[in-house]
């Protein structure tokens, strides 16, 4: 059959998307975002020729729309929305950067909002909405149709980054009594249905999922076949309240597609696929990283007084931390005017004590966030840090003691600065996953502070040990 025949046989609708596919991959290609097509695009704003940026965007799939408007200066996207008004739709204000999003849905009328959260799955109408203040949420809400507004508010009352918020309500659920047969001829005969979903959820009398069956087996199954003795009674089920976090740690676990959503009283009330815990393993990744560093979201969009303040406090802190790395310093202030060469050695092994110390922590913190480290295995973990520290503390510690026993001609200060580094690598150790342990065990997010505890830990042991060493071993007369 010739492409031709077959375009014949498919849906308009069908035909259509596959063209568009097939015209947004072959400009994708040309000039996906290039530097050259975004100075196009800017120039015809400039130039106030809404038509000729119209034209320029039209091809491009939404989520490079929606990349585009980053690339795009702040002073210049109202404009640039303006000119492509007819391309706004769900699917490009979906994949909107948070903070770029925020500022374009607080320029747009409540009508307009409500006319584009109704065009978006329940999760994502409910990204667009949260973040709006509360008198402006009201009047979107108050725009919507009222099952759309139910939806969106009954999602807004879970919490913040949980399963609740973070699930869709379009999924398609049928009594166990049904056959295979049935089961297709309902999804053909309902054109209200859900569009686009992995799975159909069989549920009992109470609306309890006992099943599931992949659109695979129902296409596989002879109709008369009854749902019963196809479906997959062994579930992933997903409660309301569960953190986001733990949701992509067990779609990980178990390779899920997708999985059923619960309330409390164990109803199917939504549910969450693959394409959303993909976004949500990519931002608490990248949340993790930016924590440690202490430069809040880490976002180029995020607003410069945001990013002052998240980044600053943080700045605060290790300078009270520092200081305490300085009166350490002071203390031996005496010992290190007897001997220059301390003061040229000591940074090392601080140096190097946080570099350690700094390795041990990310493992920690990985470890804790993908529940690899939990309780039970903790102090098996800090035995194996500790391990670790030893073996890279004495490599280290004979490498730096020997080169400074013949740099400097004296022995005494290679065994003193062999010994220190080796204390400090595995103070460094135990600090890198004890600290972030501790935290955890308050409930205070690890990735946040723990970097400054260990970095303050390493900095004034490393010099208390070197110094200290150096004036009870006689080095300094």
């Amino acid at each position: 059959m010739t492409p031709e025949e077959l375009a014949e046989t498919l849906p308009e609708d069908a035909v259509d998307t596959a063209t568009e596919v097939r015209e947004s991959e072959s400009l994708d290609e040309e000039n996906r975002l290039k530097p050259e097509f975004v100075r196009r695009v800017r120039e015809a704003l400039e130039a106030g020729e809404g038509n000729a940026v119209y034209d320029l965007v039209e091809p491009l799939h939404p989520a490079d729309i929606a990349d585009l408007f980053e690339l795009i200066p702040a002073d210049e996207r109202s404009a640039f929305a303006a000119a492509i008004s007819d391309l706004m739709g769900g699917e490009v204000i979906a994949e909107l950067n948070d903070h770029v999003r925020e500022m374009l849905v607080e320029s747009l009328p409540a009508e307009t909002v409500a006319d584009i959260a109704e065009q978006l799955e329940t999760d994502d109408a409910v990204a667009l909405i949260e973040d709006l203040d509360e008198e402006d949420r009201e009047a979107v809400l108050a725009e919507m149709e009222p099952e759309d507004r139910a939806a969106i508010e009954t999602a807004l009352s879970f919490p913040e980054e949980s399963a609740g918020r973070l699930m869709s309500r379009d999924f398609i659920a049928v009594p166990e009594h049904m056959s295979v047969g049935d089961l297709i001829d309902y999804l053909r005969e309902n054109p209200m249905l859900a569009t686009e979903f992995w799975e159909v959820f069989i549920v009992d009398a109470r609306h309890h999922p006992v099943g599931s069956c992949a659109l695979s087996w129902i296409l596989r199954t002879p109709r008369g076949i009854p749902l019963a003795d196809v479906m997959k009674r062994d579930q992933t089920l997903i409660p309301v309240t569960m953190d986001q976090e733990e949701v992509a740690l067990r779609f990980q676990k178990y390779a899920l597609i997708s999985a059923a959503v619960v309330d409390e009283s164990g109803r199917l009330v939504g549910q969450i696929t693959v394409d959303d815990v993909v976004h949500i393993i990519q931002e608490e990744a990248g949340e993790d990283v930016l924590l440690l560093s202490g430069a809040g979201e880490g976002d180029i969009n995020e607003p410069i007084r945001d990013s002052y303040f998240a980044r600053v406090r943080w700045l605060i802190a290790n300078l009270l931390t520092a200081c305490v790395a300085s009166t350490v310093i002071a203390t031996f202030e005496g010992t290190i005017e007897k001997m220059v060469a301390l003061a040229t050695l000591m940074p090392i092994v601080a140096g190097i004590g946080g570099n350690a110390g700094t390795q041990t922590l990310a493992v920690t913190v990985r470890a804790l966030a993908t529940n690899q480290l939990i309780a039970t295995n903790a102090w098996r973990a800090v035995r194996r840090e500790l391990g670790i520290a030893l073996l890279n503390g004495g490599t280290v510690a004979a490498l730096i003691g020997m080169a400074v026993a013949v740099i400097f001609a004296n022995p005494m200060l290679g065994l003193v600065i062999a010994a220190a580094m080796l204390t400090n690598i595995l103070i460094a150790g135990l600090a890198g996953v004890l600290v972030p342990l501790t935290l955890e065990r308050l409930n205070v997010d690890p990735a946040i502070s723990s970097s400054i505890f260990v970095t303050m830990t390493t900095d004034s042991m490393g010099f208390l040990v070197f110094l200290g060493l150096a004036t009870v071993s006689g080095l300094v007369g």
